[in-house]
């Protein structure tokens, strides 16, 4: 279908039950109830995240392909920002417009943002919660996640032997070359590797998965002119006005513009940005990256708790809200602006024929982050080991729901661990 056209039609299907969703647009309640529930439980970083995903929107919902949510994934890693926020928000789009982007982000973000906003008001609980049994017992589930999400997606994306061989190059180098920017790299790789030795293979010019947007290529044009125009403008405005808001604004709006590879990655840049300035004390700083590991969703949400600690107005709610929406909407702007012209080069041929290298690599990369730092962070003795390999089974044999399996799994981890 022409990306011009946009769907009206909604389907009624209730949220949380297991049906093909491909090809028909959802509501926005669903997609929010969905997200809130990810939100809710999607501990263990951006790599756990896409596992939490690929359980609940390609397993259990199949609002999407396997092929579809590797493209997704594959794009969010070439654009800067947080790459799991932005695949939740791809979903989202993807399944009921903008609306839906919007409450896939609402949704996933809200609970961890509330949660260090709450401790940044004095809830000190958090932070000294970090060593404890019930977070080692979630960390250990994130493996079992993960592991499975890269198991399913290895099976579909790399059936023969030289995508397999595409997919552990990629682990490889992810592993071995240190930087943010080399999953980038190993992405343009797997797309040049599958330009030239992945001719003929089955599924180079298929178009059976093909994504139902919810966003026109016009609006696509003006989100990405926006997204520019605020992140050129925001600094000279700044500047102009020596206005703490427009300050507090570009600030955040930089930290989520410029940054590849989410997550830690944007920790510097925050610190530089806040602590030198005196926007917050190196000691707050510190003691709210403590609390961030200690709450799900997004790590990015840690804005929300620099915005409310900062000594220089606005301050308190106003400022975790102007933080928190400064620092996810470049990640919007171009998730909206992009996504329309990917989804029509991703069905020209040779697009296709490189997109077939590029899931591998993301195989290889999601396998690599699975070993570092998911397991190196996650199992840290034989108990943590066993309970990691006791929710893999329940998710694989047992069909137990991901998000039910992490909260046995941080029950489990409380009274044992």
């Amino acid at each position: 279908m022409s990306t011009d056209a946009l769907p009206t039609t909604a389907t009624g299907d209730s949220v949380g039950a297991v049906h093909s969703g491909r090809g028909h647009p959802g509501t926005v309640s669903e997609v929010f109830w969905t997200f809130l529930r990810l939100g809710l439980t999607s501990f263990g970083g951006p790599v756990a995240h896409l596992g939490y995903f690929r359980d609940a929107v390609v397993t259990r919902r199949r609002w999407l392909s396997e092929r579809s949510y590797a493209d997704i994934v594959a794009l969010c890693q070439f654009l800067p920002g947080p790459a799991s926020s932005q695949v939740g928000m791809a979903l989202g789009l993807q399944r009921a417009g903008v609306g839906g982007l919007l409450a896939a982000w609402f949704a996933f973000t809200m609970p961890s943002a509330i949660l260090l906003v709450a401790f940044a008001f004095g809830v000190t609980s958090l932070g000294d919660g970090v060593g404890a049994g019930w977070l080692l017992g979630l960390k250990a589930a994130a493996v079992a996640v993960v592991a499975q999400a890269v198991l399913g997606m290895a099976k579909t994306l790399t059936p023969d032997a030289r995508r397999a061989t595409i997919a552990a190059a990629a682990m490889v180098v992810v592993l071995l070359v240190p930087g943010a920017l080399i999953q980038v790299v190993a992405i343009a790789v797997g797309a040049g590797a599958g330009l030239l030795w992945l001719r003929g293979i089955e599924g180079a010019g298929g178009d059976d998965n093909a994504l139902e947007l919810r966003v026109s290529r016009r609006a696509g044009m003006v989100s990405l002119t926006a997204f520019t125009v605020l992140l050129v403008g925001l600094p000279i405005l700044a500047g102009l006005l020596a206005d703490p808001t427009v300050r507090l604004v570009d600030v955040f709006y930089r930290a989520g513009s410029l940054v590849f590879g989410g997550g830690h990655v944007v920790l510097p840049l925050l610190e530089t940005a806040t602590v030198p300035t005196g926007l917050v004390s190196h000691d707050t700083f510190l003691a709210g990256y403590g609390a961030a590991q200690a709450v799900p969703g997004p790590l990015f949400t840690f804005a929300a708790f620099l915005g409310a600690s900062s000594t220089v107005a606005p301050t308190g709610l106003v400022g975790a809200g102007i933080a928190l929406l400064a620092i996810f909407l470049p990640a919007a702007l171009l998730v909206i602006g992009v996504l329309p012209f990917w989804d029509r080069l991703r069905h020209i041929r040779s697009a296709r024929q490189a997109l077939l290298g590029v899931n591998a690599a993301v195989v290889g990369i999601l396998a690599a982050a699975l070993y570092d730092p998911v397991f190196t962070q996650g199992i840290t003795s034989p108990a943590t080991l066993a309970l990691a390999v006791t929710v893999f089974i329940a998710q694989t044999r047992w069909n137990v729901p991901a998000w039910a399996a992490v909260i046995g799994a941080g029950v489990v981890g409380y009274f044992l661990l």
